[in-house]
């Protein structure tokens, strides 16, 4: 986390925060926070479960540490609350592969800091001028939405098993409608525009040309996904990319990363019988790709992606909330309001876009074809790491956002990405093919 004193926060951000509902806002992302963390041991909160993942407690720390250096030192003009643990919660400087090895916050010293780090942040936003701060303490809610998505990647990767979910009700059948839409080719305005909060690599707006192109109506669900399973598509290298078929073999993979050998799927302490219609879930970039063109098909690119969420026939402007006028089409706050896994495919009709697109926002991340590189003009904000240093790392782009997504995270230009043999997160995709 590079010292905020060297950039310039960009003005704006959500304009109309009034300190009470931003006192609210933070309040509420740390409940949550809280309530996540609230059924695992603080054994299970303190070891590393995975390499590719923090100790639990490493994220409740950075949390800390990371609303510290905006909301205390950067609009408070104060000096961090425990200077020698900047570094150690420095996403840069501290990498996933290392956390569980250098020495961490305990629980207890974890939420102390939690708490002793709020405390200075709410005095410092009795006096502070909102009207230019307000995308200061967007990011940082958004930052802890963020980290409270990555501790539940963890949660399900581990062995041990954290959380006990109640039995998941069957899922209505798939919608009828066609297989693709056709988008109509032509230049729409892809990104965020200067209103209101939005990461770096979502910016500058600017204008995007894409031909004629079908995209699939649906998320690919598990039943379709298991067709391809059935159908020998990992034990054929035609359908994969050489590097594709190099990982496939490394890893020994054979089907989603959760699933189990005898059609079962695995979501966090259950192991219930697979469900046809939900999308299909951590899967790689790889095992996407190589469905998509087993399919004879392929994945969407960035720009096609936006445009079938976001744009629409005869739309001026992008669709902020494509299902609707409200941020949040099933808040689901708490643990217990949370069904640990997607809807069915389709099974939100008014969440629509435009062109009649089911599913692209808040049930599973979508891979596309795209690599995560900067738009033409872009300028990093408010400080390098966020993005720059992932553009030209062989990082894949995906969009939409999850389950575990929080709403405000979950906006049509909201760009995530990964490597592209990466499963642990709340992947899926949908297919595209030329018109």
């Amino acid at each position: 986390m590079t010292s905020p004193s060297s950039h310039t926060l960009p003005l704006g951000g959500a304009e109309s925060l009034l300190k009470e509902r931003i006192r609210a806002r933070l309040a509420e992302a740390r409940e949550r926070t809280l309530r996540l963390i609230a059924p695992v041991s603080t054994e299970n909160l303190e070891r590393a479960h995975n390499r590719l993942m923090s100790p639990l407690v490493w994220d409740l720390g950075h949390i800390a540490a990371f609303e510290d250096l905006w909301l205390c030192e950067y609009a408070g003009g104060l000096a961090p609350l425990r200077a020698e643990l900047m570094e150690l919660y420095d996403a840069a400087e501290t990498p996933r592969a290392r956390r569980g090895d250098v020495p961490l916050l305990n629980l207890a010293e974890a939420l102390d800091y939690l708490d002793a780090v709020r405390a200075r942040a709410l005095d410092v936003l009795e006096n502070a001028d909102v009207a230019r701060g307000a995308a200061v303490y967007e990011m940082v809610l958004q930052h802890e939405h963020q980290h409270d998505e990555t501790m539940l990647q963890c949660i399900q990767l581990a062995d041990a098993r954290m959380y006990s979910l109640a039995p998941a009700d069957p899922s209505p059948p798939l919608p009828d409608g066609p297989e693709t839409i056709r988008i109509d080719g032509g230049s729409f305005l892809m990104g965020a525009t200067d209103a209101g909060f939005a990461y770096d690599n979502e910016r500058p707006r600017h204008e995007r040309h894409v031909d004629t192109f079908e995209i699939d109506r649906l998320p690919v669900t598990n039943g379709a996904y298991r067709e391809f399973v059935d159908d020998g598509g990992y034990e054929r290298p035609e359908h994969w990319t050489p590097r594709g078929w190099a990982w496939r073999r490394e890893a020994g993979a054979r089907r989603p990363l959760y699933w189990t050998e005898d059609g079962r799927e695995r979501r966090f302490d259950r192991s219930d019988p697979l469900d046809p219609a939900l999308p299909v879930m951590h899967v790689s970039w790889f095992e996407a790709d190589a469905f998509a063109r087993w399919a004879g098909k392929r994945l969407p690119t960035e720009a096609e992606w936006e445009k079938a969420a976001a744009w629409g026939p005869a739309a001026d402007v992008p669709l902020s909330y494509p299902w609707g006028d409200e941020p949040a089409p099933r808040e689901r706050a708490n643990v217990d309001q949370l069904a640990f896994r997607p809807l069915a495919a389709g099974a939100l009709p008014a969440g629509a876009s435009a062109y009649g697109v089911l599913g692209m926002i808040g049930d599973v991340w979508e891979w596309t074809a795209s690599d995560f590189a900067a738009y033409p003009g872009f300028r990093a904000f408010p400080y390098e790491e966020y993005s720059a240093i992932f553009f030209g790392g062989g990082y894949k782009a995906l969009r939409g956002g999850s389950w575990a997504t929080r709403p405000s995270v979950a906006r049509t230009t909201f760009r995530n990405w990964d490597l592209p043999q990466r499963r642990q997160i709340f992947s899926g995709f949908r297919c595209a093919r030329d018109a």
